[in-house]
Formats: structure tokens, C-alpha cells, sequence
């Protein structure tokens, strides 16, 4: 029998939750939205593949937290290694972010093909259009690497002489 979990991700008292359930969706219309004064929905856990447990296994072994990834788990196994290797060589006690992401980005322009972008730091906001399959979020220590890749289209002009 599957295991099961009550359902009940909101802590505002609204009498209706319009978000997006955490869960997979079940056969049951009512579990989509429901009601707070109502008992609190169940619905079955789905088990974690076996690539994302080594994934979370060797997050946890390398001190970084993986925030959002649309990329292959070898990929991201990839850039976590990396990361955390530059970062633990860096000579300073606080490593410059813009080496640390030229570092990624050029790590993975040579091993996956370009065109990689890499932004680094403590802070920053960002809102990105990236490739299917080529997007990872994570932090290593108080540092925050976001790695995308987009498409690099050719383009070719000719040259007219008047």
C-alpha cells in the first residue's frame, strides 16, 4: 500500500486556497482547490528516483543546497563538484564570484558546448529564457550560482558594395 500524507500547505485562514497543489494531482476533482474548514486532503507520496537520492546525497556530502534544476542529474553532479572545487581553492577567505563564474561557465562551454551564461554572488535577482534541460540554481556556502544555457543561432550577413 502506498504511503500516504495529509495535505494542508496553507497557513493563511482564507476560505478557499487557489494555489497549485505541492503533490501530484489525484483522480479526485475535489483536491485540486479545497476548503480550509474541511479535513485536509490525502494523497499518495511518489518514491524518489535513484538519481535524485544520489543527487541529495551528494549535496548534503558537499555542503550545498540545490534550490530549482530543469538539467540531467549528471550535469548537475557536474557543477556541483565544480563549484565547490574552485570554491575551496580559491587563496582568499571570501573568492572573487566573478572568477567563480567564469570558471563554471567555461567548464561547461567545454564540455557541453556553448552558450553558457553563470551568474555568482550573495545577492542578485534574475529572470531568464533558457534551454529545455539546461537550467540549476544552487548554493555553495553563502555564495548563489545560477548556470543556464541558451541557443546560439549563426547569423550571416552579406556584405552588399554600392
Amino acid at each position: 500500500m502506498a504511503e500516504m500524507i495529509a495535505r494542508n500547505h496553507c497557513k493563511n485562514k482564507q476560505p478557499l486556497c487557489r494555489r497549485k497543489p505541492l503533490l501530484p494531482k489525484s483522480d479526485k476533482p475535489d483536491e485540486t482547490t479545497h476548503n480550509h474548514r474541511s479535513k485536509p486532503s490525502i494523497m499518495p507520496l511518489r518514491q524518489p528516483q535513484e538519481d535524485e537520492v544520489k543527487l541529495a546525497a551528494l549535496a548534503i556530502t558537499l555542503n550545498i543546497r540545490l534550490r530549482s534544476a530543469d538539467m540531467p542529474f549528471a550535469m548537475q553532479e557536474r557543477a556541483l563538484r565544480h563549484s565547490r572545487a574552485v570554491v575551496d581553492s580559491a587563496d582568499q577567505r571570501r573568492p572573487n564570484p566573478t572568477i567563480l563564474a567564469r570558471s563554471l561557465k567555461k567548464e561547461f562551454d567545454s564540455v557541453y558546448v556553448p552558450a553558457w551564461h553563470c551568474v555568482a554572488g550573495k545577492s542578485f535577482g534574475s529572470f531568464v529564457t533558457h534551454s529545455p534541460g539546461g537550467f540549476v540554481y544552487f548554493s555553495v556556502d553563502s555564495l548563489s550560482f545560477l548556470l543556464f544555457k541558451t541557443e546560439v543561432h549563426v547569423i550571416s550577413q552579406s556584405i552588399q558594395k554600392s
